[in-house]
């Protein structure tokens, strides 16, 4: 009797087990219960493209797992998957199309799943083909606020987790996500837009080919030709931090861009101030009701004696716009770029100035 129980009750536990798998659900990438940030390209929306650190990609998901469908252009660009804002990791993509495990084996329930870019747009472009759940897609709830970052490698998180000593091109030390403006962002719930680029400046970048005022109308920053249309998103914040890189490059007349962007000789300082005032007035035009910080920091061009500052300053003050703030981070008092625990000050501090005077 007992060999006859056992048989039909294993077969109901098999059964009841069965029941309980989810399925999996295939999701278009122009789903609009996904949230998207950044300036992503929606040319085809079924597979938009992603240039910009920390462009990002959310799902809330009624499961146990998500995979995605991705096309690296080169194979050089790194993403951070955060599941439930608080499990990281991250992946390298192949240049080859093909699917990418986000999350897998989660508890049943309702879980947030982040694909995050980490790196910059000189790595090339990522496109997104689609998605799949196992279990369903719930709506990603939108956040109230947006804040945008326009500035170079500081805001980009260059070399920030690079612990060798130094301050190495490998794209895996960068990472966007651990940055000041993305953690200010998180700290304030906002949707986050990052428009930089390592090595840019205002005036010169290392890079001959681009400065700022030049790429910041782009959506694809490697075509000069492509433009960004600033009515898909109207930020609450923008936050400036450039001058960094200008402030090495005016005293460099050996450099290629040297000739290319200042002629013979250096600019002055009243030079210096206008093409400050220039950029921000050009932000200004786009966003025309939006509060503007213009920061510089925390490398050498906020140092004690450094005219930079000023420079800054002088510009703001010149333009005599109650919604232009200045803020000026302390130099961290070392070589190379800002590591992560200095990204977490900065945040600290800016957070404490947007509190202060927004009222956030």
């Amino acid at each position: 009797m007992k060999n006859h129980l056992v048989l039909p009750l294993l077969l109901i536990i098999s059964m009841l087990a069965g029941c309980s798998q989810l399925e999996k659900l295939k999701i278009e990438a122009d789903n609009q219960q996904i949230n998207y940030t950044g300036r992503i390209d929606f040319g085809n929306p079924k597979a938009p493209v992603l240039f910009w650190s920390g462009s990002e990609a959310t799902l809330t998901i009624n499961g146990t797992g998500l995979r995605v469908e991705l096309a690296d252009e080169g194979g050089d660009n790194y993403f951070n998957i955060v599941i439930d804002k608080d499990s990281i990791r991250y992946i390298r993509l192949d240049s080859a199309t093909k699917w990418y495990t986000l999350a897998k084996d989660l508890e049943e329930g309702e879980h947030t799943i982040s694909l995050i870019k980490r790196n910059e747009w000189d790595k090339g472009s990522t496109t997104i083909h689609g998605f799949e759940v196992t279990g369903e897609l719930l709506p990603t709830p939108e956040n109230s606020r947006t804040i945008e970052f326009i500035g170079n490698s500081i805001t980009a998180g260059y070399a920030i987790e690079d612990l060798t000593g130094g301050d190495s091109p490998d794209s895996v030390y960068t990472n966007n996500y651990p940055t000041y403006g993305a953690i200010t962002a998180r700290n304030f719930n906002a949707d986050y837009v990052c428009t930089c680029r390592s090595g840019i400046g205002v005036m010169i970048s290392w890079d001959p080919t681009i400065i700022m005022p030049e790429v910041f109308p782009r959506l694809n920053p490697r075509d000069s030709a492509s433009r960004w249309d600033f009515s898909h998103i109207t930020p609450d914040l923008v936050v400036v931090n450039l001058f960094q890189n200008d402030s090495w490059l005016v005293n460099m007349p050996e450099q290629p861009s040297f000739s290319l962007r200042l002629g013979e000789a250096a600019p002055g300082e009243e030079e210096i101030i206008a093409s400050y005032q220039e950029f921000i007035s050009m932000v200004r035009n786009v966003y025309p009701d939006t509060p503007i910080i213009c920061a510089l920091g925390s490398m050498d061009a906020t140092k004690e004696g450094s005219a930079w500052p000023g420079y800054v300053q002088e510009a703001v003050d010149g333009l005599g716009d109650s919604l232009i703030y200045t803020h000026f981070f302390p130099f961290i008092e070392k070589g190379g770029h800002p590591r992560v625990a200095d990204n977490k000050k900065m945040a600290g501090s800016l957070t404490s100035f947007i509190r202060e005077k927004l009222k956030w």
